[in-house]
């Protein structure tokens, strides 16, 4: 059986309905939301309200917990100063807009949702706030995944897809006994682990303006990363016509992010 798994959402309802358009043309029927539903994007709740007429299981994202306990609760670093301007502006012109039974709804929403060995979370098991990088160090990301009882851990969050196997990894642990000269020395073979970037339907920031989300087959473990074209057109009007700040559209339009540095102006973001 085929699972879907959605992230970012980013209140574009453009590109969520083409890539739940997608997964209903698959005949899937079975999928999972990693969160942000909101932030940034023009139609926060437009796009709960599908989510939630859909009944799609959705853990909370980082811009969904902001939203309802203050830009406080966000340990997202910007990547300068100017952007978390923006960032700012964003999160007030949003929190102003989305209702308050959407703002119940994205407070009760969980941190973490498991299927068996499936593990799906915003950011980490730890934090939606956490980056969960490809170049992560391996043992550090094998680590996320073991203590928290997984096999595969979904995520999003960095709105870059990947898959990552974790598969080699030893542990070599020495002991010293109290009062002995002499110590064991135990070597530990990790099992095969998995960390799923599900990238982002409604802010791709992957090179590409193309929605991305991921299939995973239940019965082979096999993982497809997805990616769906929509009108990015469509989305850009609208959040320069909601009083958005513009740069939003920008790099909407081009599929990576972009923040000034005050020496240079056309500095693109490579976290």
């Amino acid at each position: 059986m085929a699972h879907a798994v959605i992230s970012c959402l980013h209140a574009n309802l453009a590109a969520v309905e083409a890539v739940l358009e997608d997964i209903d043309q698959q005949g899937i029927d079975t999928i999972t939301c990693l969160g942000d539903l909101v932030g940034y994007g023009p139609q926060p709740n437009e796009v709960v309200d599908l989510i939630r007429t859909r009944g799609i299981p959705t853990c909370q994202g980082c811009w969904d917990e902001d939203i309802i306990d203050g830009l406080n609760a966000c340990e997202c670093s910007y990547p300068s100063q100017l952007a978390e301007r923006r960032g700012h502006l964003a999160h007030q012109w949003t929190a102003e807009r989305v209702t308050d039974d959407n703002k119940a709804f994205l407070a009760g929403l969980p941190t973490t949702l498991r299927r068996d060995r499936l593990l799906f979370v915003h950011g980490s098991p730890n934090s939606q706030h956490e980056y969960l990088l490809p170049d992560m160090n391996a043992f550090a990301a094998l680590e996320r995944v073991e203590t928290a009882d997984a096999q595969t851990l979904f995520c999003g969050h960095t709105h870059q897809p990947y898959v990552r196997e974790l598969s080699g990894g030893t542990i070599q642990v020495k002991v010293q006994q109290f009062g002995k000269t002499s110590s064991s020395e135990q070597e530990l073979t990790l099992p095969m682990r998995r960390i799923v970037n599900a990238g982002s339907v409604g802010e791709p920031r992957h090179g590409s303006t193309k929605a991305t989300y991921v299939v995973h087959n239940d019965t082979t473990g096999e993982i497809t990363i997805k990616e769906v074209e929509y009108d990015v057109a469509k989305t850009c009007q609208a959040i320069v016509d909601a009083g958005l700040p513009e740069v939003f559209a920008w790099r909407l339009s081009h599929g990576f992010e972009y923040a000034e540095r005050a020496e240079d102006a056309s500095h693109v973001c490579e976290r």
